[in-house]
């Protein structure tokens, strides 16, 4: 089955975004917590955390987690 037109500019743009060096989702999903408080924070992301913010630009999956860990620490701090 041939890829349509979406699919096909899908691709192009992640392969415009990969780094010579990325972290897999094991290795961001460890780091994803740490990366949702500095930016609650409102901190800048100090060059360890680098690499989870641009694996979250391509993974769908680990930016859904990152998401649901931003909403919860979003509503804790509000609850506080």
């Amino acid at each position: 089955m041939p890829l349509s037109k979406q699919e096909i500019d899908d691709l192009l743009r992640l392969v415009g975004l990969t780094e010579r060096t990325e972290i897999n989702c094991e290795q961001c999903l460890a780091l994803v917590a740490e990366f949702a408080e500095q930016k609650l924070t409102g901190k800048s992301i100090h060059e360890g955390l680098v690499a989870v913010e641009q694996h979250l630009t391509v993974c769908s999956e680990c930016r859904e987690e990152y998401e649901a860990l931003r909403r919860t620490l979003n509503d804790k701090s509000f609850a506080d």
